[in-house]
């Protein structure tokens, strides 16, 4: 079984070796490079080819820029900010970056590794207790009543669809689940996106947590 190769940058050298060590030591994951500040990471990102970067959020050049340059290349890795800002503004302007996930620092080993799993699977992972405050964000404080809710818009299959995804499923489990094409899934995760004017599953996933919160 392939390994995924990951990148961590970090300028904190203490805790970056740490999570260095937690990753080689399992089987499904190995750190090809390490890096102190956003500049470096995007030189590494384009010389390794890793699958996916840990990215800090306070450091030299700054995480939020070394994101964007990152996903902006052509064919970027899966990026997750490992932080510990919990700041509204923080979660929201990376994931509006492109970032696929969003992991405090505060998180275990084995709940990293979990998190990380679910990250190259093609699932979101934002730490749990964020989401609120990421779907508040999103509506420009909290929550209130709305006469109409996007959500309403969609068809009981798209329904199905987002409730799935909301779950942490990819599209090829939600196509399973559904007896679904992979590219039909796809296709109507666009028309979600367009309905709910979001710009990635995770936005989706969040709002759909703030009306299903079984889900």
């Amino acid at each position: 079984m392939t390994s995924l190769r990951i990148l961590i940058a970090d300028d904190h050298p203490l805790f970056r070796e740490g999570v260095a060590v937690l990753l080689d030591g399992h089987e499904r994951t190995v750190v090809v490079g390490q890096a102190d500040s956003g500049r470096r990471a995007l030189e590494m990102v384009r010389s390794l080819e890793p699958d996916l970067v840990l990215l800090d959020l306070s450091m030299p050049d700054g995480g939020l820029w070394a994101l964007r340059e990152i996903k902006a290349l052509e064919n970027p890795p899966v990026v997750a900010m490992l932080t510990v800002s919990e700041e509204d503004g923080d979660v929201f302007k990376a994931l509006q970056a492109g970032a696929d996930g969003y992991i405090l620092k505060g998180i275990g080993g084995r709940d990293l590794l979990a998190a990380i799993e679910d990250l190259a699977a093609g699932r979101s992972y934002v730490s749990p207790g964020l989401a609120m405050k990421v779907l508040q964000a999103m509506r420009g404080g909290p929550a209130k009543p709305a006469r109409e809710d996007p959500l309403d818009s969609l068809t009981a299959r798209e329904e199905e669809i987002l409730r799935l995804v909301a779950t942490g499923s990819s599209n090829k489990e939600v196509g399973l689940a559904l007896d679904l094409q992979e590219k039909t899934v796809k296709h109507y995760m666009t028309i979600i996106l367009q309905k709910l004017q979001v710009r990635n599953r995770t936005e989706a996933a969040l709002i759909a947590h703030g009306r299903w919160p079984e889900t």
